[in-house]
């Protein structure tokens, strides 16, 4: 049954969903993540991306790094080894495919999230496509919303969350020897301490954490690059051959290459998924379709830059058989091949980066499990302890545990998590727009930092608390449109 339901959804309903939502956004926005590439970086180098608690708000870097978080773990150092095993090299273009389409889909996700979210009152958010399904379509798709927030919980707060333990235990008994269950006792200790501490805890940690775990792995990837430099243009080659079956000595064919690129690909970097929004609408922004554009930059950082590197670290080692599919399989492949370029200390770097990337994407896991109970119990803090308590135990399980049929239960629940979001991504589409054409009017006006005024946007049924304005931001407003202060507060 989990082998039909995988088919049929990934085979079939996500493939159309999937680009019509990613290339039909693509097209409608006039490729909103190309001509906002260059100001994924802008935005991100100005002070307000970085402000820290100065109104008690998290940061727009805060979320950024707290998304990749969850987008950079285990599928990009096993996944992607998993769809180059079983798809062949080809898989590794239809990621690619999939991440630069998929940055359309999570600037409009992203920014529907920042649009519609509820202001908790501590100076955070919540939000993600519970809450714009509810407050954007209308209270009669109470039950959709109440749909994708079980698939959430049970997709990350649980399938996911013990995938990502496993990994890391399989991985250190690999390298080290260590039993599995003495590191899942180890990862779930560090993981309580921080949970337990909430959003902005998770927060503080993941800004130090992420840019330190993705640059080690990126580094030691264009060491191997710069060693087999000579090499590049035929495994380029072989990718792109192998995507559209024309490479015959290639295990896999076209469909698997489509299909596990496809499937790996939104793993990996969940654009569609509804998982980052959660976590997009977290921060204070001046405008929603900011948070847009630095989450589609975040998609680019994980499919175009990570799961690129692991696949050109396989694919450069003498440990893949293209006719084959490869001796070793998942995580062991990438330590393999790593060890091959560089020496026997490969696997333990693997292991580490594993370490280091399962562990953010447990975090980000436990935050998406929460923000779906938040849903249907506002602020309830005994659910919450209980919740975490949970989680505890479930790194230990999953530490110690055959996770075969979880994931194959985690492919489907995944796959009907993405078809809820993609159906009201397809219902929002205009929404999404609006917001868009409102961003790129003050662009087009010369206005560098464009502001949200929600009170032109009365039909839209957004949260007053959650677009009260920070003072330079409504002192930016209030240049803009020519009002006095104190007129336009009243």
């Amino acid at each position: 049954m989990l082998d039909f339901l995988n088919d049929l959804l990934w085979g079939k309903v996500l493939l159309v969903l999937l680009v019509a939502v990613g290339v039909g956004f693509s097209l409608a926005s006039r490729f909103v993540q190309f001509r906002y590439f260059g100001r994924m970086f802008r935005i991100l180098g100005a002070s307000e991306a970085f402000r820290k608690d100065k109104y008690g708000h998290l940061s727009s870097f805060q979320a950024l790094v707290l998304s990749v978080a969850g987008r950079v773990g285990g599928g990009n150092i096993a996944g992607v080894a998993v769809a180059i095993t079983l798809g062949g090299p080809g898989a590794v273009f239809w990621m690619w495919v999939v991440g630069l389409m998929g940055m359309a889909t999570s600037f409009l996700e992203c920014t529907l999230a920042q649009t519609y979210k509820q202001a908790v009152g501590d100076g955070t958010y919540r939000g993600g496509p519970a809450y714009y399904i509810v407050n954007g379509l209308g209270k009669r798709w109470t039950w959709l919303a109440g749909l994708y927030s079980v698939l959430l919980l049970l997709t990350f707060g649980f399938s996911f969350t013990a995938l990502q333990s496993y990994a890391v235990s399989t991985s250190f008994s690999d390298a080290f020897g260590v039993p599995v269950l003495y590191s899942g006792i180890a990862l779930a200790m560090v993981v309580g301490l921080i949970i337990f501490g909430g959003i902005k805890r998770i927060a503080r940690i993941s800004e130090v954490l992420v840019p330190v775990m993705a640059g080690g792995y990126l580094l030691i990837a264009l060491l191997v690059l710069g060693l087999n430099i000579e090499k590049l243009p035929d495994v380029f080659m072989l990718i792109v051959k192998s995507a559209f079956g024309l490479e015959p000595a290639v295990a896999g064919g076209i469909g698997a290459a489509i299909m596990m690129g496809l499937k790996r690909g939104l793993f990996s970097n969940e654009a569609g998924l509804g998982s980052a929004p959660n976590v997009a609408a977290v921060a204070y922004v001046p405008h929603p379709a900011n948070q847009g554009v630095v989450q589609a930059f975040s998609v680019f950082i994980d499919t175009v830059v990570i799961c690129s590197a692991t696949a050109f670290l396989i694919l450069l080692s003498g440990i893949y058989d293209p006719a084959a599919g490869g001796s070793v399989e998942g995580i062991a492949l990438t330590q393999a091949a790593l060890a091959d370029h560089v020496g026997e200390w490969g696997r333990a770097f693997v292991s580490v980066a594993l370490l280091l990337f399962a562990f953010s994407t447990i975090l980000y896991n436990y935050y998406l499990g929460e923000n779906s109970l938040n849903f249907f119990s506002r602020n309830n803090q005994n659910l919450f302890n209980a919740f975490r308590v949970a989680i505890v135990l479930l790194v230990c399980w999953g530490a110690t545990t055959d996770l075969g049929t979880v994931f194959g239960f985690a492919d489907v629940t995944m796959g009907l998590l993405a078809v809820v979001n993609l159906i009201a991504l397809i219902l929002l589409f205009k929404q999404g727009l609006r917001i868009l054409k409102d961003f790129d009017n003050q662009i087009r006006d010369g206005i560098d930092h464009p502001v949200f005024d929600a009170n032109q946007h009365p039909d839209m049924n957004l949260d007053p608390a959650s677009w009260e304005l920070e003072p330079e931001d409504r002192d930016r407003l209030h240049r803009r449109l020519g009002n006095a202060p104190d007129a336009l507060s009243s």
